[in-house]
């Protein structure tokens, strides 16, 4: 697997004017939000992040390979199964890991649900999905997604010369040598009575010992 790139890159994106792909069975549609390589298909990717909204039950694509985490965004859930395990996806932002090698069923556990993914090649690249509420620091990771999820973000870069809020639904995803992308996201507010603040933050490094460069 190549793993190398001669450029950074760095792309912002908001959920509202992000294009939507219906599934051809009429389960649902996918928002992809990210993928490196940049264009590659279903079987070449090494790492990708995506949003589905899920309108009925049925199976999961098998990804052999390929090492996944997904988290409730909003709506009702689904219930997980697969032989040997089965999880109740329905507590928001509590992401849950398990192998695209397996045959998954989700089940609705009402209407609609909305789930953020994220899908890494084993043996490539490696990294969680967490949610967080304060500041993040871009220069140790070789790539990375972050998105906000709640209340507004500010991303400085290292130099303090280049600035951008971020609302909810608005984020970017970065890819470089780890340290050539520098800069720091904070909350803009620390809480309010409509909550605390909450951002996607996913930094990711490889797990082959290959150089990204």
């Amino acid at each position: 697997m190549n793993t190398t790139t001669t450029t950074m890159v760095m792309n912002f994106f908001d959920l509202v004017i992000t294009p939507s792909t219906p599934w051809k069975n009429g389960g649902g549609s996918t928002q992809e939000l990210a993928c490196w390589p940049p264009g590659a298909d279903m079987n070449g990717f090494e790492w990708r992040v995506s949003l589905a909204t899920v309108d009925r039950p049925g199976p999961f694509s098998v990804f052999p390979g390929i090492d996944r985490q997904i988290m409730l965004l909003g709506g009702d859930g689904l219930h997980l199964r697969s032989p040997g395990w089965e999880h109740r996806l329905d507590q928001r932002w509590q992401p849950f890991a398990f192998s695209g090698d397996d045959a998954v069923d989700g089940a609705m556990l009402g209407g609609t649900s909305k789930d953020f993914n994220l899908m890494l090649r084993r043996g490539v690249w490696q990294g969680a999905l967490r949610v967080v509420g304060d500041d993040q620091a871009l220069g140790g990771a070789a790539a990375g997604f972050c998105m906000a999820l709640h209340g507004d973000w500010q991303w400085l870069d290292a130099q303090g010369g280049n600035h951008r809020v971020l609302r909810s639904g608005q984020g970017f995803w970065w890819a470089g040598e780890a340290g050539s992308v520098q800069g720091r996201l904070s909350p803009v507010h620390a809480g309010s009575a409509a909550g605390a603040p909450a951002l996607v933050w996913i930094a990711l490094e490889h797990s082959s010992g290959e150089k990204y460069e």
